[in-house]
């Protein structure tokens, strides 16, 4: 099997950083964004194919890699409730990566969220924490995953609530004690992650805050 990379969420604040990366990374010689609608990639190795998230099998084809990087997520704003939310921060990722898992895929890496939980009593937490615990029961070679504090980066839509607690978080960071919770990045992430891709690496490995993104 060749060295084909998957990317789930690439439109994304990290997954956008990540193929853009990936596709100049000498371990990769394909990218392959699965989206819900046509993205036109003007990048070397990279091709875009436009999946159903709601009946993900009928695609179970598309899952041929050695690869899968799930940057999948979304607000509760954007969702319009907690249920909505789940679906695409629980259900598709791991939709996909179960997928993904059937078909051969060796290696998953997941940017999950610092603090996930899945006995959280914060509703996000505990729908990340609960979608380590899944991905962790499939028969993958290596599970990754990425645990960052809060994202910083141009996006399409505005976030109000996250730029408000990035901005707290880069004060209380400069107190020691908290400098490990600063705000990092969307390409800092995904750099991360190709880093690590290219690496021999455990079976699981978890990377958090500043134990990984060190600044």
């Amino acid at each position: 099997m060749d060295n084909t990379a998957i990317v789930v969420g690439a439109t994304g604040l990290v997954g956008s950083a990540l193929v853009d990366q990936l596709s100049r990374a000498a371990h990769i010689d394909r990218v392959v964004t699965l989206t819900r609608r046509g993205v036109a990639h003007e990048l070397p190795k990279v091709v875009n194919r436009v999946v159903d998230f709601e009946h993900l099998e009928r695609d179970a084809a598309a899952f041929q890699g050695r690869y899968l990087f799930c940057c999948l997520g979304t607000t509760l704003r954007k969702a319009g409730s907690i249920e909505a939310q789940r679906v695409v921060d629980l259900e598709y990722p791991y939709q996909a990566a179960l997928l993904a898992s059937r078909a051969g895929v060796r290696h998953f890496l997941l940017v999950s969220s610092s603090f996930a939980d899945a006995q959280s009593k914060r509703p996000y937490l505990q729908m990340k924490g609960e979608l380590e615990q899944r991905v962790l029961a499939l028969p993958f070679e290596r599970v990754s995953i990425f645990q960052p504090s809060v994202l910083l980066g141009p996006r399409p839509e505005g976030r109000p609530a996250e730029a408000l607690a990035a901005a707290v978080l880069n004060l209380a960071s400069r107190l020691p004690r908290l400098r490990r919770y600063r705000p990092i990045r969307g390409d800092e992430v995904a750099e991360k992650m190709v880093q690590v891709s290219a690496r021999v690496g455990p079976r699981i490995e978890r990377f958090a805050l500043d134990e990984v993104f060190p600044g």
